[in-house]
């Protein structure tokens, strides 16, 4: 009997046409490193008496579907979980490559629908009415650099057989944190250890009474950009902008030797006043946990742009 492994397993992703209902096809082939996307249903216990010491069977409760996908930050791939995040981009440029703009702010996000299958049992889950809640993800001196992103979906259909037909695969070009950088201002902002970037856009589930248990959509609220960046303590410049109350504009970004790119600015960054601790002998670091906010100038709070082959999203 075949079991279940990992390393077998398959993601296949397309956009909707109409909330909760999946494509007939354009599906494309989603690298990812892990994924907890799932639906489950808890059961209620009992509260009645009379019946002795032993509990009636237990009522099931309503069904929730949502979890996260681990997956990389590539130069192709991670084009559909920014528009997942932000909307439609702006593209520009007639041949490759392509310069793919996504700006926060949209009134509406696009949903998805994702398969996972596991070929072996067989079995195929298809997740549709996914609408993207938060993405995130960590820059650091080493390690593999991958993407957090929180779903929202609507329900869960299983099947034996895919659903997503043969999906068109894309080439994996993976930045690493050896190709990252961070700008302050437009300058290259040293002495930092790590940073942390949480784009979440607060969604709303629709949880309406229905026969099949599913909600009725996930819609945005107010959006919330936050991080963290962590800096040898080596001049008081963002301590005095912490102190001013100034916001300054923040910029991470991967540039691949081959011209690929992925830029993420945030236009307004605010940062709270750290403690400067003083723990031992070694170098003194100072943490600030950011927040980001609507800049007048721009008209939003960020806009990630993508450089790729990719024609369209």
């Amino acid at each position: 009997m075949a079991r279940a492994q990992g390393a077998r397993a398959q993601m296949a992703l397309a956009f909707e046409t109409t909330y909760g209902t999946p494509p007939a096809s354009g599906f494309t082939r989603m690298p990812f490193a892990s994924a907890t996307l799932g639906a489950e249903q808890p059961l209620l216990n009992s509260e009645l008496l009379g019946y002795g010491r032993d509990p009636l069977p237990p009522i099931k409760d309503a069904v929730t579907s949502d979890g996260d996908v681990v997956v990389p930050i590539d130069a192709q791939a991670f084009g559909f979980w920014l528009k997942a995040a932000f909307g439609n981009p702006t593209t520009t440029g007639v041949s490759a490559p392509y310069t793919h703009e996504f700006q926060s702010g949209a009134w509406s996000l696009p949903s998805l629908s994702i398969e996972t299958g596991m070929p072996e049992v067989p079995r195929y889950a298809m997740y549709s009415g996914c609408v993207l809640d938060q993405l995130s993800w960590q820059m650091q001196r080493s390690g593999l650099l991958t993407a957090t992103a929180r779903l929202v979906a609507q329900g869960e259909t299983v099947g034996t057989t895919t659903s997503a037909g043969t999906p068109a695969t894309l080439d994996l070009q993976r930045f690493g944190h050896f190709n990252g950088s961070i700008k302050r201002n437009g300058v290259h902002l040293g002495n930092v250890v790590s940073a942390e970037i949480t784009y979440a856009n607060n969604l709303d589930r629709i949880e309406t009474i229905r026969a099949d248990g599913r909600i009725d959509g996930a819609d945005p609220s107010i959006a919330a950009l936050t991080g963290r960046i962590e800096v040898r303590f080596a001049d008081q410049t963002l301590v005095t902008q912490a102190i001013n109350g100034e916001a300054c504009a923040m910029e991470f970004a991967y540039v691949l030797p081959s011209g690929e790119s992925f830029t993420f600015v945030v236009h307004a960054v605010y940062l709270p006043r750290p403690r400067i601790e003083i723990s031992g002998p070694q170098g003194v670091q100072a943490t600030f946990d950011w927040q980001a906010a609507r800049d007048a100038t721009e008209g939003r709070m960020c806009t990630a742009t993508l450089i790729n082959a990719v024609e369209t999203y």
